[in-house]
């Protein structure tokens, strides 16, 4: 299959601490690939860096044939201007940990902000877009509510939907249930689960294992920086053929029995 993202020995240093440390990958149209591995492996600068949040030291990222946060000119390659890196940022949607929902707007208006902003789209045809998100994560009963009073589940859904009116490429999941209670976790992971079946191109860092194990095309296992192995769930999660990764999954599924 054809790749939809490619990324090429991707490196990446905060001053003298290397972060990343050659990472290769490719995900085809409509993959879902979930990223684990221990705090400090590099996995959401990974994401960070397909996305040009982080800008990386060396390497390539492609993102439908689109080399992401360069361009070739005649002179060589030069870097986007931030207005042409925001234009490449809404074909990768990114969701973070912390829901960074703007808490002086309604849920309809935090999902109609960016596709009027962005995509030029007029204020009646984003509410409608909003609308129709915000229903399709759920929450269709919301949409006037104010994020102070959406628990923390609700307000992922409503990044969900913020992201899904962006009707982007790929989308990137950076660990969305970490700052949710245990009992809100679920609600969000269901959500994930009808995008995968859907056939979205996903990444997700994640500490769920099961859930990675049960939603994923392909996993990948992380730690140091480099990608250590990398399968079907099956065969990763339940007969892993690097020591480190049964050492890693060994100790998150006792902590989870």
């Amino acid at each position: 299959m054809t790749s939809l993202i490619r990324i090429v020995d991707l490196h990446k240093s905060f001053g003298t601490l290397e972060v990343l440390k050659g990472v290769d990958l490719e995900l085809a149209k409509g993959e879902c690939v979930s990223i684990i591995g221990p705090s400090g492996s590099g996995k959401t600068t990974l994401l960070r860096c397909v996305n040009f949040l982080e800008r990386p030291t060396r390497g390539e990222i492609w993102v439908d044939g689109q080399r992401i946060g360069r361009k070739e000119t005649s002179g060589g390659l030069r870097d986007l201007s931030d207005r042409e890196m925001a234009r490449e940022r809404a074909e990768i949607g990114f969701v973070f940990q912390r829901f960074n929902l703007f808490p002086h707007l309604s849920a309809r208006d935090n999902v109609a902000l960016a596709p009027r902003r962005v995509r030029g789209i007029g204020r009646p045809e984003a509410r409608d877009l909003a609308d129709e998100m915000l229903r399709k994560v759920g929450l269709g009963h919301k949409l006037e509510e104010y994020p102070e009073r959406l628990s923390g589940g609700q307000q992922q859904r409503v990044a969900i939907a913020r992201v899904l009116a962006m009707q982007p490429k790929v989308i990137l999941f950076d660990e969305p249930t970490s700052a949710l209670d245990p009992e809100l976790v679920g609600e969000v992971l269901s959500v994930m689960r009808a995008l995968a079946e859907e056939g979205r191109t996903m990444m997700i860092v994640t500490h769920e294992i099961r859930f990675a194990g049960d939603v994923s095309d392909r996993v990948v296992f992380m730690d140091e920086g480099r990608i250590v192995e990398q399968g079907p769930p099956l065969e990763v999660l339940r007969q892993p053929k690097h020591e480190r990764t049964r050492s890693f999954l060994k100790k998150i599924l006792d902590r989870t029995d």
